[in-house]
């Protein structure tokens, strides 16, 4: 590369213009893509989020590359964002065994080594249950009988999930634009199940887990499935399907996001096809934004997960024999409230200092927002947000400093680092909620977004 050129991508670089960078790079004609060239379009692609493009670049080098420290520093790094950690901590050793403790290289370690320990006993864990699995003789077998299968139960229907979340009958074609569109063939029961009903919003929503995530500690939530499509946002290919997750949200490029969660995009269930290659049979798992992305391995296959979800009195949100105490500022008396005191919100603990309320919009109270349907409200998490937002500006002047909200389509949720507050806001929320008189009165004055 050109001491000029070289100059100019260095300095586009400080800009953080790395789309720049990859637009003058890929403009070059073939023969003056040297080695330092395409090295330093690999660390645009990096910086652009676009990993395995940038794995593909560095490959196109390796003989000279593997060899230099900044090569392997450079393929660490597009491992680590894709979770292919053990990949990752073996070229950062090699980056760290040809220049020795640079700080970058034994920071990356220090955050690889634990989660390619974990990724190791979950890839053992996948074969060992997979195994069982295929030999049980039912895998991809779906039995209509089970009333986990069945469409009369499965799915839970209403409006909003119909609108939001159930997308069209699919053919063959779609299956196939779907799969090229995403980089990976989708399970047979995943599509199986797909065809009773294209995605939606399942009666069992609970899945057990043998480790602790930011929702509770024994097990996750979903609030929805995605179907095959693009016609409704919370589709595959849809306005916050996969792609968008991927790409918008962070989260790891090592599958397909196949399952919302009721913490407004900040955890989701995914197909993990690290283990099995993209047209193999993927595991399931649960990613974490919450905790770094943190990934917790779930079953074998779709087939297993489905058929493992639980409702979600089978599990306790909060542990009601160790009442939350909420404080009220205005006549500082104080008081205990269990799961059923703020039902159907949720109250959740990070267990990071981080504390959020949220509630599946498109059913509770919605004949509420239906009185003012001919203005464009229609019960969503974003109208939810404006009638919260009236609510605390008049009744609790004192928490508009401190609450916060952070909607979605189907989701409302407020979150703040103070839970005391958080808990004087859902308790008086929901209160306000069951008076018909009081909630209309407020919502009359609410804005739409």
């Amino acid at each position: 590369m050109e001491k000029e050129l070289l100059e100019q991508v260095n300095t586009w670089h400080a800009e953080e213009n790395y789309a720049l960078i990859v637009k003058r790079l890929e403009e070059l004609p073939e023969s003056e893509k040297d080695y330092e060239t395409i090295g330093q379009l690999a660390r645009a692609y990096n910086n652009l989020g676009d990993y395995r493009k940038a794995i593909k670049l560095l490959f196109d080098i390796k003989d000279h590359g593997q060899s230099d420290p900044l090569w392997q520093y450079r393929l660490g790094y597009a491992y680590y964002h894709i979770a292919e950690y053990k990949l990752a901590q073996t070229a950062f050793e090699e980056a760290d065994r040809l220049e020795p403790n640079d700080e970058s290289t034994l920071e990356f370690l220090n955050w690889i080594r634990p989660r390619a320990a974990k990724m190791d006993r979950d890839r053992l864990r996948w074969q060992e249950e997979q195994a069982e699995w295929e030999q049980s003789g039912t895998l991809n077998q779906l039995q209509t009988a089970s009333g986990t299968y069945d469409p009369a139960v499965f799915w839970q229907q209403s409006d909003y999930a119909r609108d939001n979340h159930v997308s069209a009958p699919f053919d063959e074609a779609m299956v196939q634009s779907i799969e090229e569109e995403l980089g990976y063939k989708l399970p047979t029961s995943y599509i199986q199940l797909m065809t009773a009903q294209n995605g939606g919003v399942p009666a069992r929503t609970t899945f057990p887990t043998q480790e602790g995530t930011s929702w509770a500690e024994n097990h996750i939530a979903i609030s929805s499935i995605m179907g095959i499509g693009r016609d409704k946002m919370y589709s595959l290919g849809g306005e916050f399907g996969s792609r968008f997750m991927i790409e918008d949200w962070g989260y790891p490029d090592l599958g397909v996001v196949i399952c919302d969660c009721p913490s407004a995009g900040h955890d989701v269930v995914m197909l993990d096809y690290r283990f099995c290659g993209p047209q193999g049979e993927p595991c399931v798992v649960h990613v974490d934004q919450e905790s770094d992305y943190e990934i917790t391995y779930l079953s074998p296959n779709f087939e297993v997960f489905i058929r493992g979800l639980l409702d979600e009195e089978d599990f306790e949100l909060l542990d009601e024999e160790e009442a939350i105490t909420a404080v009220f500022t205005e006549n500082q008396s104080t008081t205990a409230f269990s799961k059923e005191a703020i039902t159907p919100f949720k109250f959740i603990d990070s267990g990071s200092g981080s504390y959020s309320v949220i509630l599946n919009a498109g059913s509770y109270l919605q004949d509420v927002f239906d009185t003012r349907a001919d203005e464009g409200f229609e019960g969503g998490g974003y109208d939810w947000a404006s009638l919260a937002a009236v609510f605390l500006e008049e009744k609790m002047p004192h928490l508009t400093s401190v609450i916060r909200f952070d909607p979605e389509a189907d989701m409302f949720c407020a979150y703040t680092n103070d839970k005391e507050a958080l808990i004087t806001f859902i308790l008086g929320f929901k209160q306000a909620c069951e008076q018909h008189d009081l909630i209309i009165d407020l919502f009359s004055r609410a804005e739409l977004d």
